[in-house]
């Protein structure tokens, strides 16, 4: 029977294996393996996957250990579904128990003592933890963190000992929860008592506790960002302080750490507890990198976050709330700035994010978020001026529970779901249901305190849509109609009409222009009347369905425009008749002219006034501080008082430029419109109207009144064109002013290989420049000499190796280079003791062999010979590092009189050259047979030691000796070197050059190692990159090196950001059936890849190790290049994993750069370790300090249903979470509970996950909503469900077909510094990003598809941001100001239909409520 079993259990943990390699992916080793591979979805919320993984990692160090693991894991699912409704729950169950039956029979048959489990289970944990060290790790962990300093020695070795150690506490982990789940039946006077006290000691350890970046709950041996003094004083500043209400006394405190404000925060107001957890990373990780941004030293032993730190933060969150108040004129819930304790800011600022970020749907209402905050503030106050904590009353329910979202949220997401439910899929009329801004705009009238506090659910704001019957609108209605076209451009139509006018009375009467012409010219003011009149009444009728509810005041200033329009259009052309009538009747009074003039000049004044008080700074300062009630009527008459919208003006240079624009657009339209379009029409309409009628037999259509239909089809094409052309006179200006504008920001002056060789040696110093801190320069840019010039440019080129080798090193490892190409365009160090700046070999190859020839064919004199060399700059700099290197390695190699030889070799040829006789000294012509000898021995050294190959070098040396003493040196040399006895002697007795000591000093083998290759490459260098790819990428790349940007400050300093992409079912990674697939024509997708991408394809099998002649079968069979093949496919298609991996640059990027800038302690740069980048992905300090300041979450929005039913898809986004440990995937969870009526209730949460250790999701936040999620557009919705989760103060929305590189990453501390540069009058809140369409190469279509987009990109935006002004938002990947839009109702708008085009309202919101947005073109995504 026990064969039996045993035979059972293999086959389920076969099968269950076999289940986890086809649902995660082959080739994957970190997986889960065995039983906890196969938990069904809809056991995830509990840690039946950690139990089971646990089990299965111990199970051959202790199988009853591991079968008490299972028992609980069994009970867990048991408990959380008992009928085993859930899918896959019962197949796991009956595995599992099988599994659990064949542990309970000992092999001798004997039953086992459960009873006994907890004390076994115990005794293991005890073990388990000696073994691997625990307790001591621990303590070494706070010593570290005590001492706050860090260390990059042995980086290796740490890195290991943190993986390890990561196994360790998930299993650990496991341990614990099972020894609680077990401690409540064992005594508690023996073991339980011991299991109660390591319980609450182990609570304290960061690694059992799970944490997003920061790991608050406990101290983290694993992660150095707790150690960081900004962070540390950041915790310290939330830290609970005694004059603070008294929480109660069972109140308990999670992990190691003390009460803080969040703790009191989440008792009063009942916000749910991974929302407080959330949003106290936030706070912290706000707060640390708004000190860092000071550059204030921190004390290391106390940090404290300075005063102005926590003042900036405060300001720029309660922004917004600061001007809703003062805009509908009511008190703050606090008192002035400078009156109320940190302390007390700290907490507003708290409450604040607590409240949007359980706040759901209710984010795009941010003035509704004011409204909540400002009453809660309101609480807080009062509840913090008493010595105990009380539950608010606001947010307490009907049993004593307090919980924020069921009675503030849920009634308000209640009132909007009912409202979408109305809109019929975004079919129904959008005057039919309120959207979001409908219900936003309710709270921007002081009408809106009737809600009161705590709400009133019958009031008119919660008043839900009954049957037919529409609820009201705020202050606008969405009215489906073709009217729009004029109500939204009447400027336009009116501007266009009257300049069409005037133009065709001065055209018909040639161009004269007389009082009475005039007076006929004066009839555009009736025109203008009556156009305006129709605006109004559009206005009226438009506005039909949010009478009931809009503001009293916007109603009647509809109805005052309304009448004014019909008085004016009605007053004027009358009185414009009159005039034609005085004209007519030739009165010389003309008292109806002047008059007429006079209301005309009244209203243009006015006109004109009211646009300067708009537009102009200083007269819209002065407007807005006037109380005269006269002056605001006619202001709020001219323009309507909205909340957004205001203050809409620029700087008087940007209001120029923008005139002059325009200016010079419409000059040129009407020029062109008078003489080429209306005056040549003008004779042959007059003609045609003055032809006499003839009578026709058949029906005349044509020739009736005046042959008007003739001069109809006539004007007709003239008149569309003059419509239509002030878009063709835009696009011509724009295209001149931006290739000026890009000419002066010099783009395109490197677009060839060519130019990028001619100025490379330019490069190190401009990128030192613009791309390297201060704090990772430490060397002035004021050379007094040409030795500290050379000395300056050895640094630079130090500086600037470390980045570009990373830049070629991520060329390789795309495939878009092969292993030749990537030492070939590799810099070296230039950290050793050489004398001159070595450049790479793409730039020397073939000049040494070009040299020698140049010096064989020489009959002149040196200086002659020198230069010709020169000529070629690079020529000259292969040589002279050939030499020295030629110098350095030999001397390294002899010793004894070997050494002394080539030491007096050298130096007769310095003398020579000094002298000027080196064409003397030297027998030139067999130079190239020197170098054959030296490059044999090069060819030796640059193998690793053999007894074979030692005595072949020392062979080698010994012939370069006789090539050089009897053929290359003159004969008075030789002579001289024949007798030397010392020399002579040695020769004789056999110890020249006998043995000779082989290269062990890395910067020897690297100059031997870079001597071979310049001696041999043969190949011209002009082809190098040959991928067009890599070429276009390093050409903008270096180009962007001299183009005007922010200094880059360092990474401790930097503006965070995060990077967020959305994502709903696209492609993730293609599957090998994807690739094998063929379509009708017999091609699959990798063939089509590989032949479109031939170099690529040869790189990436260079790169796995396979040869060109491998086919897909062999590739298949190997499961890890089976994995990588699918990584190369999906790197070339519009696939999710392309984007992470492009994504994931920027924290690449950053470790590099704070890693460098840690290295630096010295001003000694010919040190031999200075900047080099080794080891900077192993640095925890480096990790720690790029998480501090990048994240990167996708919004995966369906991942929870895609892991039920285990979608392809799912086990996709595994992968790269466990490939990419700094990414965070956030969904949507869907919970569904059975009530007894038969009604299926579902639950919605809001959930993030990132990779544990065994590869598997861990759950980080789980934040439960008041429903369904997505009440309007897709995308939107995605995206604010998931921005609770992002971090810092910028944020890059980046769609999910879209890529990034490690040469462009490295200039994101560069853009992010534009925040703070001077954009106009207000600070940028959006950065507009050069967008680089990659899917060109595809086809020709797609070519040309790429190349329209990017001129859009470029040209076009380029043009709106500057001069214009007007450049909103077209899409990604452009940089929000994170804090900003959050607090302003997000990154887009989700209104069903009316927002479908989510990406373009997000420049409209951000403008209208007094953003700024530019373009920067020096980085492209």
């Amino acid at each position: 029977m026990a064969r039996v079993s045993d035979n059972w259990e293999r086959l389920v943990r076969a099968t269950l294996k076999r289940e986890q390699l086809r649902n995660v992916g082959q080739g994957d080793d970190r997986g889960p393996s065995g039983i906890a591979a196969a938990v069904p979805p809809s056991l995830v919320r509990t840690n039946i996957e950690a139990i089971l993984q646990a089990a299965d990692e111990i199970q051959d160090e202790d199988p009853t250990v591991a079968r008490i693991l299972c028992e609980q894991a069994y009970s867990l699912a048991q408990n959380l579904d008992p009928n085993s409704e859930g899918r896959g729950v019962l197949q796991f169950k009956t595995g599992l128990m099988s599994v659990i039956k064949q542990k309970l029979a000992k092999k001798d048959g004997a039953q086992i003592d459960r009873n006994r489990d907890i004390e076994h289970l115990w005794e293991f944990y005890q073990r388990y933890k000696r073994r691997y060290r625990v307790d001591a790790i621990q303590r070494e962990e706070q010593k570290w963190r005590e001492s706050g300093t860090f260390t990059t020695a042995n980086l290796g070795e740490l890195e290991l000992r943190s993986l390890e150690m990561k196994k360790v506490f998930a299993t650990l982990r496991a341990l614990v929860e099972v020894m609680e789940a077990l401690s409540k039946d064992a005594d508690p006077r023996g073991v339980g008592r011991l299991i109660m006290e390591e319980l609450r000691r182990i609570k304290r350890v960061g690694e059992l506790t799970t944490y997003n970046i920061v790991p608050l709950e406990a101290p983290s041996f694993t992660n150095a960002i707790g150690a960081f003094p900004e962070v540390r004083g950041a915790i310290s500043a939330i830290r609970y302080t005694e004059h603070f209400p008294r929480l109660p006394a069972d109140f308990e405190v999670s992990g190691e750490r003390s009460a803080d404000m969040f703790d009191l925060l989440e008792y009063v107001f009942g916000f749910q507890n991974d929302n407080v957890r959330n949003q106290r990373e936030n706070v912290v990780l706000t707060l640390a990198n708004s000190q860092s941004r000071l550059s204030i030293p921190i004390h290391q032993a106390d940090p404290k976050i300075d005063e102005k730190a926590i003042n900036d933060v405060f300001l720029k969150v309660l922004d917004n709330y600061i001007k809703w108040c003062k805009y509908l004129r009511i008190r703050l819930a606090y008192n002035r700035i400078d009156a109320i304790t940190r302390d007390r800011k700290l907490f507003l600022v708290s409450l604040y994010f607590l409240i949007w970020g359980e706040a759901a749907n209710v984010r795009f209402l941010p003035e509704c978020i004011c409204y909540i905050f400002h009453n809660m503030a309101k609480e807080l106050d009062a509840i913090l001026d008493h010595g105990e904590a009380n539950r608010a009353s606001s947010c307490m329910g009907d049993g004593g529970s307090v919980s924020f979202l069921e009675q503030i949220i849920c009634p308000i997401y209640e009132t909007m779901a009912a409202e979408a439910s109305r809109n019929n899929g975004g079919k129904a009329s959008h005057s039919a249901w309120r959207n979001y801004d409908d219900f936003n705009e309710y709270f921007w009238s002081p009408a809106c305190f009737d809600l009161a506090w705590p709400m009133r659910k019958d009031s008119l704001f919660f008043l839900k849509p009954k049957g037919w019957k529409r609820t009201g609108k705020s202050s606008f209605v969405e009215h489906r109609t073709f009217l729009h076209l004029y109500q939204s451009f009447h400027r336009l139509w009116i501007f266009l009409a009257l300049m069409f006018q005037a133009l065709s009375i001065i055209a018909f009467n040639h161009g004269h222009i007389d009082l009475d012409i005039f007076k006929v010219i004066l009839s555009i003011g009736p025109v203008f009347a009556i156009m305006n009149f129709v605006k109004c009444f559009l206005d009226v009728l438009l506005m039909f369905g949010a009478y009931s509810t809009a503001r009293t005041m916007a109603i009647s200033r509809l109805v005052i425009r309304f009448f004014w329009g019909v008085g004016s259009s009605v007053g004027i052309t009358y009185l414009y008749v009159l005039v034609l009538n005085e004209r007519n009747q030739q009165d010389k009074n003309s008292s109806y002219f002047r008059l007429y003039m006079l209301v005309l000049g009244v209203y243009a004044a006015l006109r004109v006034v009211f646009a300067l008080l708009l537009k102009i700074p200083a007269c819209h300062t002065l407007s807005d501080m006037s109380d005269q009630s006269f002056f605001q009527f006619f202001k709020w008459i001219y323009q309507e008082r909205y909340y957004v919208g205001r203050g809409l003006f620029e700087s008087m240079s940007d209001y120029f430029r923008y005139v002059l624009f325009w200016l010079v657009i419409f000059v040129s339209k009407f020029t062109f419109a008078y003489f080429l379009q209306i005056r040549p029409l003008v004779k042959p309409t007059n003609t045609i109207r003055d032809l006499p009628s003839f009578q026709y037999s058949w029906h005349d259509l044509i020739s009736k009144n005046n042959n008007v239909l003739t001069l109809v089809s006539l004007w007709a094409p003239v008149v569309a064109i003059y419509l239509m052309d002030i878009h063709i006179w835009y696009t011509l200006l724009s295209a001149i002013v931006g290739g000026v504008m890009g000419a002066r920001a010099r783009l395109g002056e490197i677009r060839s290989l060519e130019m990028v060789h001619k100025r490379f040696e330019s490069f190190p110093e401009a990128f030192v420049k613009n791309l390297v801190s201060l704090k990772g320069r430490r060397i002035s840019f004021n050379p007094q000499s040409s030795q500290e010039s050379q000395a300056m440019n050895k640094a630079y080129a130090a500086m600037f190796a470390p980045f570009w080798n990373e830049i070629i090193k991520s060329l390789r490892e795309e495939d878009y280079i092969s292993n030749r190409e990537m030492d070939l365009l590799s810099v070296p160090s230039n950290t050793g003791s050489l004398r001159l700046v070595q450049w790479p070999l793409f730039l020397l190859s073939s000049k040494i062999l070009l040299a020698v020839d140049l010096a064989m064919d020489c009959r002149d004199t040196q200086a002659d010979l020198w230069n010709r060399i020169c000529r070629d700059e690079y020529m000259a700099y292969a040589v002279q590092e050939c030499y020295y290197s030629v110098e350095k390695i030999l001397h390294s190699l002899v010793d004894g009189e070997g050494r002394l030889w080539v030491e007096r070799i050298f130096r007769e040829i310095n003398n020579s050259i000094l002298e000027g006789s080196l064409v003397i000294t030297l027998s030139l012509k067999k130079l190239s047979l020197v170098l054959s000898r030296f490059t044999a021995l090069t060819g030796l050294l640059i193998r690793n030691e053999t007894p074979e190959l030692a005595k072949g070098a020392a062979k080698a040396v010994f012939d370069l000796y006789e090539v050089v003493t009897h053929d290359l040196l003159s004969s008075d040399l030789r002579e001289q070197l024949d007798t030397w006895n010392i020399l002579a002697r040695a020769r004789n007795e056999g110890r020249l050059f006998y043995r000779i000591e082989w290269p062990r000093d890395p910067e020897i083998k690297e100059q031997v190692k870079r001597l071979h290759l310049l001696l041999i490459v043969k190949d011209s260098a002009a082809n190098i990159p040959k991928n067009l790819e890599a070429r276009r990428r390093l050409e903008f790349f270096t180009n962007s090196l001299f183009m005007d940007m922010p200094s880059a400050k360092p990474v401790s300093e930097m503006i965070p950001f995060s990077v967020f992409t959305p994502y709903y079912s696209e492609t993730v990674l293609y599957s090998s059936t994807d690739l094998r697939v063929e379509n009708e024509d017999g091609i699959s997708t990798l063939f089509y890849l590989q032949k479109i991408f031939p170099d690529e394809w040869e790189n990436f099998l260079e790169r796995i190790g396979r040869g060109e002649s491998t086919g897909d079968v062999e590739l298949q069979e190997n499961s890890s290049d089976s994995l990588e093949l699918r990584f190369w496919a999906s790197y070339r298609g519009q696939t999710l994993a392309r984007t992470v991996r492009g994504m994931m640059y920027y924290r690449r990027a950053l470790m590099l750069q704070s890693y460098l800038e840690r290295s630096v302690g010295v001003d000694d740069y010919s040190q031999r370790d200075f900047q080099m980048s080794q080891g900077f992905e192993l640095s925890r300090e480096s990790r720690a300090q790029a998480d501090l300041k990048f994240t990167y979450v996708v919004s995966c929005q369906i991942y929870g249903q895609q892991k039920q039913r285990k979608a392809p898809e799912a086990a996709d986004i595994a992968l790269l979470l466990q490939r990419n440990e700094a990414l965070r995937v956030a969904f949507i969870h869907v919970e569904e509970t059975g009530a007894a009526d038969g009604k299926v209730s579902k639950k919605f949460y809001s959930k993030l996950v990132k990779a544990d250790i065994h590869g598997k999701d861990q759950e980080i936040y789980s934040i439960k909503l008041p429903g369904d999620p997505k009440l309007g557009e897709g995308k939107p919705e995605n995206q604010n469900h998931a921005i609770i989760f992002t971090r810092g103060e910028a944020i890059q929305t980046i769609d999910m077909n879209q890529d990034n590189y490690l040469e462009e990453a490295v200039k994101i501390r560069n853009l992010l510094e534009e925040f703070r540069a001077k954009h106009g009058i207000r600070p940028p809140t959006i950065l507009g990003v050069r967008e680089h369409i990659f899917t060109g190469s595809v086809s020709s279509l797609a070519w040309f598809m790429s190349n329209q987009e990017t001129s859009f990109v470029t040209l076009g935006q380029r043009v709106l941001a500057n001069p214009l002004k007007v450049r909103m938002h077209y899409g990604h990947p452009d940089i929000f100001d994170r804090i900003f839009h959050i607090t302003r109702g997000g990154i887009s708008k989700a209104s069903r239909v009316i927002n479908i085009s989510e990406d373009i309202y997000a420049g409209f919101n951000s403008t209208l409520r007094q953003g700024n947005v530019t373009h920067h073109e020096y980085i492209q995504v």
